[in-house]
């Protein structure tokens, strides 16, 4: 009897599900993960861990994979160490804009993408959690148009071949250098110019030694929220509805925030007497896009996926 009376509570018991993030407790995409909390919370008891204390950049799809995690917002440059096809998900002027990159993990080709990585790592992605688009800011009264504009420019980049290969597809002179040295680097001419969204150039005070900021709109900054395939696959069809739903809500949240931050920026950038300019952003695509073309870096991209999502 203390058995049989025992089963129903068990079966009633709500999974734990583990989120791990980088990012702290103030960002924006900590209240999206509150929401979908909420939302969840009939079913599901999602524990936040914020600020890398669980597990630390890089390591959360293994957590997931060793059953030591349940959720998490990881790079799509994680998942590209994995599965290189996924590298295309990386690259500079795939995505136009945030509605784009929307539009693409809704598609089949995103689909097909996403399969990949359930396929492949055992986790189901739940979709791209923006985070800010990067421009290049610049130091030097120069017009700046099409790539062309840039040669000569020696533009700040993070280390890395990916990224100094990235500099040099917008035309430039890429320079590595720590992101600490950036102001004072900008201040004392050792470089002309960096790449960062909008809020990063405010919080290190970039735009008090920059002149201008040119919107190539170069790299549209996403993570990806993602749950363990195991977990998602031990609810019910409706549950799985539900759970998509509520992420879809609190994403489109997260989305329109920083959006309207990045804006909310772009009039502050101007109010301290930066100009604020949008080149010939089709030329900087194709030039870009080539380049990745007829390097290595693309050779285990899925065929044909880059026409499929330039289309979209």
């Amino acid at each position: 009897m203390a058995l049989t009376t025992g089963l129903p509570a068990r079966a009633q018991e709500k999974p734990k599900l583990r989120f791990s993030a980088v990012f702290s407790e103030q960002d924006i995409r900590a209240e999206m993960m509150q929401q979908l909390q909420a939302a969840v919370s009939d079913t599901a008891d999602v524990e936040m861990f914020y600020g890398g204390n669980l597990f630390k950049q890089g390591t959360e799809i293994i957590a997931i994979q060793r059953g030591n995690l349940e959720m998490g917002n990881v790079a799509p440059q994680d998942i590209a160490n994995q599965i290189p096809a996924f590298s295309i998900l990386t690259s500079a002027y795939l995505f136009r804009d945030a509605a784009h990159l929307k539009t693409f993990f809704e598609s089949d080709a995103g689909a097909e993408m996403k399969k990949l990585a359930e396929d492949q790592l055992g986790i189901h992605i739940l979709g791209p959690t923006y985070f800010g688009t990067r421009q290049v800011g610049l130091r030097i009264d120069k017009e700046v148009q099409t790539p062309e504009d840039m040669s000569g420019v020696k533009l700040r980049m993070p280390g890395g071949d990916s990224w100094q290969f990235l500099g040099e597809a917008l035309g430039a002179n890429p320079t590595p250098m720590a992101y600490a040295e950036v102001y004072t680097g900008l201040q004392t001419g050792a470089i002309d110019g960096e790449d960062n969204p909008y809020p990063n150039i405010e919080n290190m005070k970039f735009y008090e030694v920059m002149t201008q900021i040119v919107r190539t709109s170069h790299l549209v900054g996403y993570d990806l929220l993602v749950i363990s395939k195991a977990a998602y696959d031990a609810m019910t069809e409706e549950e799985q509805t539900a759970f998509d739903t509520a992420a879809d809500e609190a994403i489109a949240w997260s989305t329109e925030q920083h959006l309207a931050r990045e804006e909310e920026l772009g009039a502050f950038f101007e109010e301290k007497g930066l100009k604020i300019s949008t080149p010939d952003v089709e030329a900087f695509r194709t030039n870009a896009q080539q380049m990745y073309l007829d390097s290595d870096i693309s050779k285990d991209w899925p065929e044909g996926m880059l026409d499929k999502i330039n289309a979209l």
